[in-house]
């Protein structure tokens, strides 16, 4: 009986940590006006279960280990089972000795159109079309995953990538929008993974890399050095931009960085950013306001 209770409890244990992420996931439906029709709680409740407990990898996940991140989404429609809406994506990374998060993915998905019965099962096929409330979701799972995974490890999150690969190419045959092979700079997650994936946007990925684990993770040691390294990463965009000029990556980066870099730069321990602003201001105008914060 010792040996059941004590066989019990480490498999408890093994599933508890199993997971890999602790997200909120929110349903507005304000714009519906019928905001707190049962239908939308149900729906809400049911994703936060269904992201939080299926397990996506097969790597084993401490309680703190788990990805910080969010989903907010808005419908915008509902009619019968059918609905419209968007769906905004957030995580974020801890910074080594620290108790402060980096925003790594910030992604706002307009194209988020979905058929969902109330109580309907939902379950995630990784080689099959299930529906498309299920196939959004979980290629922005594995988005999170990658990109998670490459701050810490260069290259790190090809795995994820794979899937969130092949969640694409299996659901471009439901002829649901958001899915269609990219077109005249159109950012459908099928641009998105395919940019990510290529080596014409590599500096992407390394940039992650050296921004973070040989940046940000450096802070609480040495500031100065953690700083120089992060100008370094950066620095890298300018290959990126000369190659493909205002990329639909280097705008997903800067969504999530944008006011990070601003803050950084703005106080503490200066460094040699001169020719950084000038490069920020080229590659990211559109945050040419918080560029103009930045000291040096």
């Amino acid at each position: 009986m010792r040996k059941l209770i004590v066989l019990v409890a480490i498999l408890t244990s093994m599933y508890g940590g199993s997971q890999e992420l602790n997200c909120s996931v929110i349903v507005n439906a304000q714009q519906t006006g019928n905001e707190n029709n049962q239908l939308f709680k149900t729906l809400e409740k049911q994703l936060n279960e269904f992201v939080n407990k299926t397990r996506w990898t097969d790597q084993t996940f401490k309680p703190q280990e788990r990805i910080e991140c969010s989903m907010v989404i808005t419908i915008q429609d509902n009619q019968s089972d059918v609905f419209q809406g968007t769906i905004q994506i957030q995580s974020a990374r801890p910074v080594h000795n620290s108790y402060y998060s980096s925003s790594v993915y910030n992604f706002n998905d307009k194209n988020f159109n979905f058929n969902y019965l109330q109580y309907q099962n939902l379950n995630f096929n990784s080689t099959q079309f299930e529906s498309n409330l299920v196939s959004v979701i979980a290629f922005h799972v594995y988005m999170i995953l990658g990109m998670d995974a490459d701050t810490f490890e260069l290259n790190g999150g090809d795995a994820h990538y794979k899937q969130a690969q092949d969640i694409v190419n299996y659901s471009q045959q439901s002829n649901s929008i958001g899915w269609q092979p990219p077109s005249g700079g159109a950012q459908t997650r099928s641009a998105l993974i395919n940019n990510v994936l290529s080596p014409t946007f590599k500096e992407f990925r390394t940039v992650l890399f050296g921004y973070h684990l040989q940046g940000l993770d450096l802070m609480a040691s040495d500031v100065k050095q953690a700083k120089s390294a992060i100008v370094e990463a950066l620095t890298q965009f300018e290959t990126l931009h000369r190659r493909r000029p205002n990329s639909f990556l280097l705008r997903v980066f800067f969504d999530a960085k944008a006011d990070e870099i601003s803050d950084l730069f703005s106080g503490g321990p200066t460094v040699n950013i001169a020719d950084l602003v000038s490069t920020l201001s080229k590659i990211a105008p559109m945050h040419s306001s918080k560029w103009r914060n930045i000291k040096f």
